[in-house]
């Protein structure tokens, strides 16, 4: 989502028109589901996906024609078996799709899709909110801890009520769609090392806003991690001197060795925090668990512990062993939102 908005507002700001094609209801097998969304230009060239393949090839095709009558509308796609043939496709279902033409002389377009970006930044959840009526124009803003940005024909207590952890469209002479653009909470990566620098780039990609915990200074350096939205070297043992972690927050576990891994563990399974996975072997495991029992924290504060972290893709590589990581985290955010 954040290369998708750059993109669309470095286009506006080349003066260039965009019209942004998202997916706002699905049902059956479609190749991306409600949320999916991409830019298109208007020589034909996009950013972003709604899924790929033949399907994606004709929104762009049908977004190009938008140009000329500068116009924002919604289109349905009922893909039967002869649809799905027609189109190379190998799935079929109900698609609604959103063509919503920007004009970098909109100032009001222009300045929320530059609020949307910043929000991707912050710590804190926030919704796209559009709004569908016959005869007026749709509009499309922003709902987060300071209500609704950029004005929008409704009331607050109207929106509240739509605002969930997946994409809704409701039905209705009038018809809101709601969607999250940002989830509050952020994952503590405890631990500068080579499976860490595998997995922090692997973490931003997939929407998670990753800090990077070091002790060491030469571990602690942005040009090895590039995406973390922030950096910290301080002593392992004094974590609350350094950070607050929350309850939306996630933590991973993954210092040069067993102690590190056990300072940090004794203070992290005493916080809020939604997730908590270390790496490490079943026999680590079991150890780490005996000295944490003799420190005081009780066996349901472990159970709640993630260890070894990842699936079990029989991982060896660092590279290998962040895609493990990052594929179990993505399962649990997954499951937490439904």
């Amino acid at each position: 989502m954040k290369k998708l908005l750059d993109s669309v507002i470095a286009a506006l700001e080349a003066q260039q028109s965009v019209v942004l094609v998202s997916v706002i209801a699905s049902s059956g097998s479609t190749p991306r589901g409600a949320g999916a969304m991409m830019a298109v230009l208007n020589d034909g060239t996009s950013s972003g996906t709604i899924g790929g393949g033949a399907v994606e090839y004709e929104a762009q095709k049908h977004a190009v024609r938008l140009f000329d009558g500068k116009s924002s509308h919604i289109a349905s796609y009922t893909l039967d078996n002869n649809d799905v043939a027609d189109l190379g496709m190998i799935c079929g279902g109900d698609v609604t799709v959103f063509y919503e033409y920007i004009d970098p002389a909109e100032e009001r377009s222009h300045a929320l899709l530059k609020y949307m970006r910043g929000a991707m930044d912050k710590n804190e959840t926030s919704w796209i909110v559009r709004r569908f009526e016959h005869d007026k124009p749709p509009e499309t803003t922003v709902y987060d801890s300071s209500g609704l940005q950029f004005g929008i024909l409704s009331k607050e207590d109207e929106i509240k009520p739509l605002l969930g952890n997946s994409p809704k469209l409701t039905q209705g002479e009038v018809r809101y769609y709601t969607e999250p653009l940002t989830q509050a909470g952020r994952v503590y990566v405890f631990g500068g090392g080579h499976v860490s620098q595998e997995l922090v780039p692997l973490l931003s990609r997939i929407g998670f806003s990753v800090v990077v915990y070091e002790d060491r200074e030469n571990f602690a350096k942005r040009e090895l991690f590039p995406d973390a939205c922030d950096i910290v070297q301080g002593d392992f043992a004094m974590l609350s001197e350094m950070i607050s972690i929350s309850k939306p927050d996630y933590v991973v576990v993954m210092t040069r060795g067993h102690q590190k891994d056990y300072e940090v563990l004794k203070q992290v399974l005493r916080t809020p925090a939604r997730y908590i996975g270390c790496i490490g072997s079943s026999k680590k495991v079991a150890a780490v668990r005996q000295q944490l029992l003799e420190a005081g924290i009780d066996e349901t504060a472990f159970n709640r512990l993630y260890s070894p972290i990842g699936l079990k893709i029989k991982a060896k590589t660092p590279a290998e062993i962040a895609v493990s990581v990052a594929a179990e985290m993505i399962m649990f955010r997954a499951e937490s939102y439904q």
